[in-house]
Parts: C-alpha cells; structure tokens; sequence
C-alpha cells in the first residue's frame, strides 16, 4: 500500500498545523491510510515550543494527544521531502510558494480544498481568541482531515 508524507503548515506551528498534524494522524489510522506527518510554521515565532494549551485541551477532548510536538519552521527541504505540504491559510500558502524550490516534489494546496466547509479553503486562526475558536478549528480541521484522507484513499496506487 502506497504511503504518503504530508506536511501541515500555519504561521508559528503552535494551533492549527499540530492540530491538523494529530487529526490527519487520528483519521489516517482509522481509515487505514499510512501517512507520515509533520507540522512546521512559516515563522520562526515558537521554535521548539510544544502546542498551544488551547490546541491541545481541545484535540484533548477528542483523545488526540499532541502534547509532545514541538513546533519548527518549514524548510526548503521539506519541498523535496514530503509528497503533500498543506497551508492552512492564503498569507501561508502564498509565503510558501515563495521559498518553493522550482523541481520539488511537494504538492502544495490549502488544507480547506479538500471540504466546502471551509470559506475559500481558510482554516480560521483561533490563536487571539477563546476556546470557543479552538474548538471549531477542531471540528474544521476534524471534516478536513476527513475529506484529504478519502481523496488519497480513493487515488491510491497499491
């Protein structure tokens, strides 16, 4: 069976990439789907620092376990080592097209394509509000997550 390496991206890697990172990895194994996952942020703000607490009370709830990551930022290495890289948002997406080595493997899409929910495939950043937003993030990432693992699973080369 065909695996794939797949890298979630948002600005600082500390609420919506390790969160998509945890849901994909929770859906994946669900469904029988093998992925190799990572999370990095276009920023260098949080280097090294675990997940928000918000990020991960909420993934919490839902018994996913994203405490131990750390967060990092993309490198253009990464082009060439995953075969999905997946922005959560436009300004991410767009600052990541720009370090994009011409000849990467790496497909590159916003997250949100995947499922109509989501408003021009933005995955809201929930970072400088409540848990309220967390907990919708989770929920958004939860039918993403959900949508990207049906279309690999239904494209798959065994």
């Amino acid at each position: 069976m065909k695996s794939y390496k797949v890298l979630t991206v948002c600005l600082g890697n500390i609420c919506r990439s390790p969160a998509a990172q945890g849901i994909l990895e929770s859906v994946a194994t669900k469904r029988g789907v093998f992925l190799e996952l990572d999370s990095a942020g276009t920023a260098a703000y949080h280097i090294g620092n675990p997940p928000d607490s918000r990020s991960i009370k909420a993934l919490h709830q839902v018994d996913i376990d994203i405490s131990r990551q750390k967060a990092r930022q993309v490198t253009k290495d990464d082009f060439h080592e995953f075969d999905w890289i997946l922005a959560m948002d436009s300004e991410n997406l767009f600052n990541l097209k720009k370090i994009q080595p011409k000849n990467s493997k790496a497909t590159l899409v916003m997250f949100g394509e995947f499922n109509d929910q989501a408003k021009f495939g933005e995955v809201a950043d929930p970072y400088y509000g409540g848990d309220d937003g967390f907990a919708e993030m989770r929920k958004h990432l939860i039918a993403i997550a959900d949508a990207f693992v049906h279309h690999l699973h239904s494209n798959r080369e065994d």
